[in-house]
């Protein structure tokens, strides 16, 4: 049976790879994206463009290039080659469903999902608690699929191109502080998690080698070496190419971490790497059961933040060719279902090896005499630092934006000031820090609940101007649902 279970596993990983090659050497790379034709400037985006800032909030994507280039758009998504020969009109962007598919998944997967293995060590620590971490992974992923359309849905029916501008058009410019301030949070947990997983990533890539450091000294010399100089540039065209090395490198780490599982090389005893392992495999007895435990909410928590990519549903809503609700359907479907498959078998793969012992950061977990798992630790540290400065824009200049200063004040001397002041701060917690499962779990309680469940079904709510349907019914029951599950969420992580 277990035999059984490696093989499928195996046929689902190879199977997942394929698909995601396909869609990558698709029109969506042979025909270059809007997303990557564009230059991306850290320079004072307008305040009816927040968007445009907001977009950089997911782990490891190139969102920002998306937001630029659809704010080049007509507004409402109209196509600007419209003429009066209906029979040949044709609403939308460019961009067909093989692109959108390939950038939305890059949008949403980063390496934020190394800390769901420890997210499932929290309740169990039998093989079986898999069971039913795979299914609030599959649950979570298809509700936030559903807010994902919300979004778009509401932007078409109030004729917006921005999740900003959606809120103000259906809930009231006078309550935005409430998204400038959720987007900034957002983006600042975002680049903390990055500089704690850059810390451990970076010492232990460094004792593959002999090189002895401490877990600050890392990411002192990595912020102050290549961290600082990266935010404090202007154009970040240039790290464009990291989006793809990033679903590369995820993609890569899942094969590497398949190989570990498979050849069983942290078992105990007897496994290659068992005795050289930076902790030790740890099973019990608590299973599948354990998932009826309160415990179970911290998973849960840390799912929010998973799949957020919700304040780039508009933008990939107004860029896709004939952009009809159905089509838009068709790229939501594909992106969410390849992105469950990956968080799953990630998921999987780490707590089947390591259990209960399972680290926040799971290549913590792997030898650092491993060279295998070493290469997967370079292929994240290229991801995460190539994206770094595009999350870090998204930080700052939300930051601007929550104190509403003026685009005049917005100088090179100001830029410099904050970025060195936010850098500074973001680094000194971090070397704080060291769980990034804690991380993940009060980030996701808090505001990634607010942005993909409470915020979406409160403008889908709103647009319906009062109206009672089963529909509004069942937005009232996620936004319940976001609430209780971010308050005792929260409690829990903290606790």
């Amino acid at each position: 049976m277990r035999t059984f279970r490696r093989c499928r596993c195996c046929y689902v990983l190879f199977a997942l790879v394929a698909a995601c090659i396909t869609i990558s050497t698709s029109d969506a790379l042979v025909t270059p994206s809007r997303h990557h034709a564009v230059v991306v400037t850290a320079s004072k985006p307008t305040s009816s463009s927040t968007l445009t800032t907001r977009s950089k909030t997911q782990l490891g994507n190139d969102a920002a290039a998306a937001a630029a280039a659809a704010s080049e758009l007509p507004r409402g998504g109209a196509s600007s080659n419209n003429n009066n020969n209906n029979n040949n009109k044709e609403s939308g962007g460019t961009a067909t469903i093989p692109n959108e598919v390939f950038n939305l998944i890059k949008s949403i997967v980063g390496a934020g999902v190394l800390s769901l293995p420890a997210g499932v060590a929290v309740f169990g620590n039998a093989p079986s608690a898999i069971i039913p971490a795979s299914i609030l992974i599959t649950v979570m992923g298809i509700i936030s699929a559903y807010t994902f359309a919300l979004i778009g849905r509401v932007s078409k029916s109030t004729n917006t191109m921005s999740y900003s501008d959606a809120w103000d058009a259906t809930v009231g410019k006078s309550t935005s502080y409430i998204i400038a301030f959720s987007c900034f949070i957002d983006c600042w947990f975002g680049n903390l998690s990055y500089s704690m997983i850059l810390a451990d990533t970076i010492t232990n890539l460094l004792a593959s080698v002999g090189i002895a450091a401490t877990r600050t000294q890392s990411l002192l010399g990595v912020t102050s070496v290549v961290l600082l100089p990266l935010c404090l540039m202007k154009n970040l065209s240039s790290l464009a190419p990291f989006s793809l090395v990033g679903i590369i490198g995820m993609l890569y780490t899942t094969f590497a971490m398949a190989m570990r599982y498979f050849g069983g090389s942290y078992v105990v005893p007897g496994g290659q790497f068992a005795a050289t392992a930076l902790t030790a495999p740890v099973f019990g007895t608590a299973g599948a059961k354990a998932a009826l435990s309160a415990k179970s909410l911290i998973l849960t928590c840390m799912l929010s933040n998973a799949y957020i990519a919700h304040f780039n549903a508009p933008k990939y809503l107004a860029e896709l060719k004939n952009n009809t609700m159905g089509r838009f359907t068709q790229v939501i479907s594909w992106s969410f279902a390849s992105s469950i498959a990956l968080y799953c078998i990630i998921t999987a793969l780490g707590f089947l090896t390591f259990g209960a012992a399972s680290n926040g950061l799971i290549l913590n977990n792997y030898s650092t005499k491993d060279t295998l798992m070493s290469l997967a630790r370079i292929a994240v540290a290229l991801s995460v630092t190539g994206s770094y400065p595009l999350l870090f824009d998204g930080t700052r200049d939300g930051l601007l934006d929550l104190f509403k200063v003026p685009q005049e004040k917005r100088t090179n001397s100001l830029f410099n000031k904050l970025t060195l002041g936010v850098l500074a701060a973001t680094t000194l917690v971090a070397s704080k820090l060291t769980d990034l499962g804690l991380v993940a779990s009060v980030g996701g309680a808090t505001f990634g609940t607010a942005l993909v469940f409470i915020y979406p079904t409160i403008m889908f709510i709103k647009s319906q101007g009062g109206n009672k349907t089963k529909e509004t019914t069942l937005a009232k029951i996620i936004a319940v649902l976001g609430v209780v599950m971010g308050a005792i969420g929260t409690k829990l992580a903290l606790n």
